[in-house]
């Protein structure tokens, strides 16, 4: 019997393997990768997620403010422009959980109206138990929140707006 299959005869499958091939997917943008060895074979896929699925989210900005430690009176502007700033907004590379604090008892990594430099954490997606940082593509300033910390959030889905 070889180190390829399992006693009931089927093939052997690396789960490690197929984590970090999906997090290969995720660091570079592709849908698909396959690597061969042997006659071990493994290709790891995904679909992209959706339009419509990005509109679902939309209301999710009024509720963003709430537990961030900003004014309420500061959040009351933010509800309505969040949509069209959306343009902006760092997305999602994967499907997880979001959390905006790196445990409950610390303070959010980021703030609406907090100036961010490239490379800042803004929030972390966890996805198979690995925590993932989310960071600033570019310097700006933090415009709006759209997920609640512990909100599972989808490939592509729109998290922060950083202007």
């Amino acid at each position: 019997m070889s180190d390829k299959t399992n006693p009931s005869g089927g093939m052997h499958v690396d789960i490690e393997l197929v984590r970090q091939l999906a997090q290969v997917l995720d660091e570079t943008q592709l849908t698909e990768i396959e690597v061969e060895d042997g006659d071990r074979k493994v290709r790891v896929a995904r679909q992209a997620a959706p339009a419509p699925q990005q509109v679902a989210y939309a209301p999710a900005p009024a509720h963003a403010p709430v537990p961030a430690a900003a004014a309420p009176t500061a959040a009351a502007p933010e509800a309505a422009p969040a949509p069209v700033a959306a343009a902006n907004a760092v997305k999602s590379p994967m499907v997880g959980t979001a959390y905006l604090a790196p445990n409950p008892e610390a303070k959010n990594f980021v703030s609406i109206g907090q100036s961010v430099a490239a490379g800042d954490t803004l929030l972390i997606v966890e996805a198979m138990k690995v925590m993932n940082p989310i960071t600033a593509p570019a310097a700006g300033t933090v415009k709006a929140i759209l997920v609640e910390s512990g909100q599972p959030v989808e490939f592509d889905q729109p998290l922060v707006v950083v202007e």
